[in-house]
């Protein structure tokens, strides 16, 4: 398992990511087994956020209620969660982020959170308020570091000019099939081609230059939740062709292919993985530090669909 530094921290992580967001229908011997199979694997990073599960902080309760870790063990591992959705809007107001946060601590049965990542932009942010919390938290260490997830490089400035605490973290969705925030700046300049238009303001090369880690979630997706592309191959057979044959070639599975292509990125980026069973988990895991060449990245970049103009 590959690990890594967050920038801006001393935070030493693996780069692939255990999602929680699933965990609910499981019972609590299961948890514990996909947490330990994850741990033995290397992970050491574990995502949340207070909306995931049928009620808020249900996935984080789960979690909390099943796995129990000892101090030395607590130390080795990164909890992560996030903050923001609320049923019908979007809040990042002083006063949820403060009240949510002790909720999910108490859920998650720790001390603190690791790291802390604003959920979704909302547009009726007031970044004073955004650091009044964060100071709040921080200083009582309630929260060690923050972040944010799916949000533009303006938006992430604007939280700046008052944030005081270093924004380390940016999640957005990314896949082979979804990738416009690399195949954008491939294509750049590329008058009539879809594929040229920025959708989201350069947070590829932004996150680079401003020492932000980038968190992949979706790893598989087609698009946004239009079903996984791995064994598609009415819609994706050029792809699962190539996925097949580069996982030959590398003794592993499709899956770990997929992630592989993520990780190979320069960016140094986290990939979480969602699924609740093990062995899903321990093949696409295996994606962690495969050194896929240029030729099979860009292979599979346009397999996927993109264009080298």
């Amino acid at each position: 398992m590959k690990t890594m530094t967050l920038r801006n921290t001393n935070l030493e992580v693996s780069n692939i990511i255990m999602g929680l967001m699933r965990i609910v229908p499981l019972d609590d011997e299961q948890i514990r087994s996909l947490v330990g199979a994850a741990r033995d694997a290397g992970i050491t990073h574990f995502d949340h956020a207070d909306i995931y599960g049928s009620h808020p902080h249900e996935c984080e309760q789960r979690f909390g209620d099943a796995v129990t870790f000892s101090a030395a063990e607590r130390a080795n591992v990164t909890i992560q969660s996030k903050v923001g959705i609320r049923p019908g809007f979007w809040d990042f107001s002083a006063e949820h982020i403060l009240r949510s946060v002790d909720e999910s601590l108490a859920a998650l049965n720790t001390e603190y959170l690791d790291l802390l990542l604003l959920h979704r932009p909302d547009t009726l942010v007031e970044p004073e308020e955004v650091a009044e919390a964060f100071d709040t938290l921080h200083s009582s260490g309630k929260v060690l570091n923050f972040g944010v997830s799916n949000q533009t490089p303006g938006q992430i400035e604007l939280l700046k000019r008052s944030v005081n605490q270093p924004l380390i973290v940016n999640q957005v969705q990314l896949s082979i099939t979804h990738a416009p925030l690399i195949a954008a700046g491939v294509a750049a300049n590329m008058a009539g081609l879809d594929q040229s238009a920025d959708r989201d303001n350069g947070i590829l090369d932004y996150c680079r230059l401003n020492d932000i880690t980038l968190q992949a979630w979706s790893p598989f997706q087609k698009g946004f939740f239009d079903g996984v592309f791995l064994g598609d191959r009415a819609g994706y057979p050029e792809l699962n062709t190539a996925l097949d044959e580069i996982a030959t070639a590398y003794a592993v599975t499709p899956a770990a292919i997929a992630v592989a292509w993520i990780t190979r990125h320069p960016a140094h980026i986290q990939v979480v993985l969602g699924t609740t069973n093990v062995s899903h988990l321990l093949d696409s895991a295996a994606g962690s530090d495969i050194p896929l060449t240029r030729p099979e990245w860009y292979r599979l970049f346009t397999a996927a669909g993109h264009q080298l103009p």
